[in-house]
This record gives structure tokens, C-alpha cells and sequence, in this order.
């Protein structure tokens, strides 16, 4: 059992953890016909947005209500009411995603509310779905507030219908990227189950040419879909961040759940292949037999340059407990582990301490390490120390392919072992070299 431990510094020196709003703003541009909404300044939304963009490479459409000190002091509902108004004119959405950020929850505005009175003077709206989230960005991190949102999501739109026996729903956590996303409809979809993903990345964050004029996500879980989840037979809770969600479908619509803390490595990706076999009542196809036998020869070909090795990890909770489950596997020692905000997996992780802090904190326990695995501002601290840096996480701005990344299944292992082992055999050569 690891100990959690908090941070006692005043301020965030190096920031790891990333805001609540963006967080829901990534789970909202899952879903197609969407337009996040922030409801604060103009400089809250533009931040997130540069952040989007750089990580994507994508045009990210995201809105705000332009909050200034006057409308802040006096009430925004003006401005929330003009924002879904010029939204409905010009981008014209199938939904809306209302973030709250800092400013608005620390005034306290009556956001449901707000809501109520906005559809009574506006009837036209009511077709529109307006999903709320309340996202303060001085509490919790991007996993938060995703997981928020997708909670906002299946409290407000499935509906109950009659039990389709091949539908399940997939709730996949922030720790997933789009490619990630798309293994595991893949994976769902040969065992011939049609999966309902909740939010769904892989179809509009992946990456490709669309003849959409931009102004609302191309791709992602249609509307129709999200009302069509009450009918699932079971729901595929992939990632702990999503457990909440899953309960939510179970209360609602009698849907039972089972909660995957991760796809990645051996174990992990036979549990979820059996739990697909026991839905759908077929074998486990041929195709990821072999897969596994080929992860199989991986882990011998790797684990020479694996064993004893000092990793130190800084990422999203759902993330970090993914890859140090699979890195121990491997023979490495988690030498640290820092992360954003608290999660029940942090105290079955394979060390003894965690902490919840920043990239300052990060670099000093990091001494020592022969990996460094975090995100992109983790390349200066990699220089400083002299360690490599396997880039992970959100944000990467300084390098490409983020959108098709894959880390899940047995091909996405496969593909973390080796990068991970080339690093270690780079480095090698690179001592090797200087003696």
C-alpha cells in the first residue's frame, strides 16, 4: 500500500496538473456536433485552446462567455445567454457544453438557474441539449474534470428503451488518446458487440482530412448514440476516473458495470478479453491470439533491458497506474511517482510514497532515475538531469502523432516496450560511447 502525500508549498512551481475546464472541454470534444462553453474570461478559453491545439495539431472549436469585471461583479447571465444565443446563430451545435471555470464558481452564480430562465424566454432552445459541469479550476486536475463531464453527460441524455442484446457502452477515461480509443472499438468490435464509446476521441482527435467547415467537432458520439445508451446491456468502465459514471448508467437504467483501470499489459488486456467473451459469448478471435503470443516474445526480447531500472513518473492518476503496474511487471522500481489530485488507485500502487504536487517536486525526487516519464515540460528536467524522457501525458507539444499514439491492447504494450526499451538501449550505447 503506497502512502499519499500532498505537496506543502504555497504555490505550484512548476505546474504538472492541468484545469478542471479543459479537462471537460477534451471529454466534450468527444462527442459530434459539439461546442464547449466556457463560462468565464476570454483568457480562461484561449489557454485551454493553445493548449488543445498545440497537444492535437487540430483546428479544437471552443467558445466562452467573455466575462469582464463589470458583467463578473453584476451577474454573468447575460453573457451565458448571448454566448448559447450567437452559438445557435453561427456554429449552429447538436450540443452544448457549459464548463464553469475559477471566476464564475468563486462568485457562486446559479448556473441550473441561469439555465431554467434562459429556456423560458428561449423555446427554440429546448431541443438543443445544454450539458453542465461544474468545473472550478483552483480544485482537481484534467481528470476531474472529465470525468465530470462524461458524468454531466449520462445523467442528462441516455434515455431507457429495450435492452439491445449486442450494444455495451465504453466509458474511456483522459488517460486514453484517440488511438487508444480506436484499439479498444476494435477490440470490442470482433468479438461482434457494437460499442456506444462515451467520449469518443478516435472519431474526432485522430487526426484527418474533413470537409466540415470546423465550427463544431466533425466526429465523436452522435446524439442519437448518447440517448441509445439506456438500451446497453452492459457498460465497459475503462479507466477508475469512470467508475462514478458507471454507477450513474447502473442506477438509471439497471445496466450492470465492471471498472478496467487499465489496457495496458498482459494481465490487464486478458481480463478485458475475457470480460468480452463473457458478454458476448464468443471465443476470443484468433487475431488477438497471436497478438498475444507476439507480446508474449516482446516481454522476453525486452525485459533483459527492463530489469532494475529506476523510473520516475509524473502523470494523471488513471495514467500513472497503468504504466507503473506495467513497468514493475517488466522488473523496473518505480524510483518516484508524483501526480495531480487523488484517486482510490494511488494506494495500491507499487511503491511506497506518492505524491500530489508539481514538476519542481518531480525534479527533485527524480534524481538518481535512469527514465523520466511525463509530459513535454518535462524536457527541460530531463536536460538538467542528464535523464532521457519518455514524453507522456497531456500536454506534448514537441513531438508528433499524439492523436494516433497507442499504449493499449496487446499491439499498443508491444509498441510501449519497445519504445521505452530503445531508449534504454540509446542510452547504453551513449555511455558506451563516452568511455
Amino acid at each position: 500500500m503506497a502512502t499519499v502525500q500532498t505537496t506543502k508549498k504555497s504555490v505550484a512551481v512548476n505546474p504538472l496538473k492541468q484545469s478542471q475546464p479543459l479537462g471537460a472541454a477534451l471529454a466534450f470534444l468527444g462527442l459530434k456536433g459539439m461546442m464547449p462553453l466556457f463560462h468565464g474570461s476570454q483568457g480562461c478559453t484561449a489557454f485551454a485552446k493553445v493548449m488543445l491545439v498545440r497537444h492535437y495539431r487540430e483546428a479544437i472549436p471552443l467558445s466562452t462567455t467573455a466575462m469582464t469585471e463589470v458583467s463578473t461583479i453584476l451577474g454573468g447571465e447575460d453573457n451565458v445567454e448571448q454566448a448559447i444565443l450567437t452559438l445557435m446563430e453561427k456554429s449552429k451545435p447538436e450540443i452544448i457544453g457549459l464548463c464553469t471555470t475559477g471566476l464564475t464558481e468563486t462568485r457562486g452564480d446559479d448556473m441550473q438557474g441561469i439555465l431554467r430562465s434562459i429556456r423560458k424566454r428561449h423555446p427554440e432552445l429546448f431541443d438543443v441539449p445544454i450539458v453542465f459541469v461544474s468545473t472550478p479550476d483552483f480544485r482537481g486536475a484534467l481528470q476531474d474534470g472529465f470525468a465530470a463531464a462524461v458524468e454531466s453527460m449520462v445523467s442528462e441524455l441516455p434515455q431507457p428503451g429495450e435492452i439491445r442484446l449486442n450494444q455495451v457502452n465504453i466509458l474511456a477515461s483522459s488517460a486514453f488518446t484517440p488511438g487508444d480509443v480506436q484499439e479498444i472499438k476494435d477490440i470490442v468490435q470482433s468479438f461482434g458487440l457494437k460499442p456506444i464509446v462515451v467520449p469518443d476521441l478516435s472519431a474526432s482527435l485522430d487526426g484527418h482530412l474533413d470537409d466540415s467547415p470546423g465550427t463544431v467537432t466533425a466526429g465523436g458520439t452522435t446524439l442519437a448514440e448518447l440517448r441509445e445508451m439506456g438500451c446497453s446491456i452492459f457498460t465497459l468502465a475503462v479507466g477508475e476516473s469512470m467508475r462514478k459514471a458507471a454507477e450513474i448508467l447502473e442506477q438509471r437504467f439497471n445496466i450492470p458495470y465492471e471498472v478496467f483501470p487499465h489496457l495496458t499489459g498482459l494481465n490487464a488486456v486478458d481480463e478485458f478479453l475475457q470480460g468480452l467473451a463473457d458478454i458476448s459469448g464468443a471465443e476470443v478471435p484468433e487475431t488477438y491470439r497471436r497478438q498475444r503470443r507476439q507480446l508474449q516474445d516482446t516481454i522476453l526480447d525486452t525485459h533483459f533491458f527492463f530489469g532494475r531500472k529506476r523510473i520516475a513518473l509524473a502523470l494523471e492518476p488513471d495514467l500513472l497506474s497503468g504504466v507503473a503496474h506495467c513497468l514493475q511487471l517488466m522488473g523496473c522500481e518505480i524510483h518516484t511517482a508524483v501526480t495531480t489530485t487523488r484517486s482510490p488507485l494511488l494506494e495500491a500502487l507499487p511503491l511506497e510514497t506518492v505524491l500530489i504536487g508539481d514538476l519542481a517536486d518531480f525534479e527533485q525526487q527524480a534524481v538518481g532515475a535512469d527514465l523520466l516519464i511525463t509530459n513535454s515540460h518535462g524536457a527541460a528536467i530531463s536536460r538538467r538531469l542528464h535523464i532521457p524522457l519518455y514524453r507522456m501525458g497531456f500536454p506534448i507539444f514537441d513531438r508528433l502523432g499524439n492523436g494516433q499514439a497507442t499504449k493499449v491492447g496487446y499491439r499498443g504494450t508491444m509498441q510501449l516496450l519497445f519504445d521505452i526499451g530503445n531508449l534504454f538501449l540509446e542510452e547504453e550505447e551513449s555511455h558506451a560511447q563516452q568511455r
